[in-house]
């Protein structure tokens, strides 16, 4: 009884086609080289897996990948790393004279809003409108 389905995936008849078009010492090699890279990645993991194992039995701390919370490579870069600035700059640090002046009531560690700065532009305030 037939599906008629494809028993192969799409990825093996390609690979299947391209090794047909190529010599026999070839397509010998190439077989021996796919054969040999799985086992190396199994050898690879089984090791892995001992080591673990050993690890474990032995008390010591296991080299395992960083959990969330436990930092990042950055964090260990020492004296390489980036210098940290005090604030990240914006286009208005490049306004040169055409800046809104500062004013003495504004504090220069406060930050405000792009309405602080409108000036005559702003809406005039009606009597019984203002804040609660």
């Amino acid at each position: 009884m037939s599906t008629g389905l494809p028993l192969a995936s799409g990825k093996s008849e390609i690979f299947e086609v391209v090794l047909q078009f190529m010599p026999d010492w070839v397509q010998i090699t190439v077989l021996v080289l796919v054969v040999l890279a799985v086992l190396a990645s199994w050898g690879v993991k089984l090791k892995r897996k001992i080591a673990r194992r050993g690890t474990a039995r032995a008390g010591r701390p296991a080299h395992t990948a960083a959990q969330h919370g436990q930092g990042r490579g950055a964090d260990h870069l020492g004296p390489y790393a980036p210098q940290q600035q005090a604030r990240q700059p914006s286009g208005a640090d490049f306004l040169g004279a055409y800046a809104p002046a500062r004013t003495q009531a504004a504090q220069p560690d406060a930050q405000g809003s792009g309405a602080d700065h409108l000036g005559s532009y702003a809406p005039q305030q009606q009597p019984g409108n203002g804040p609660a």
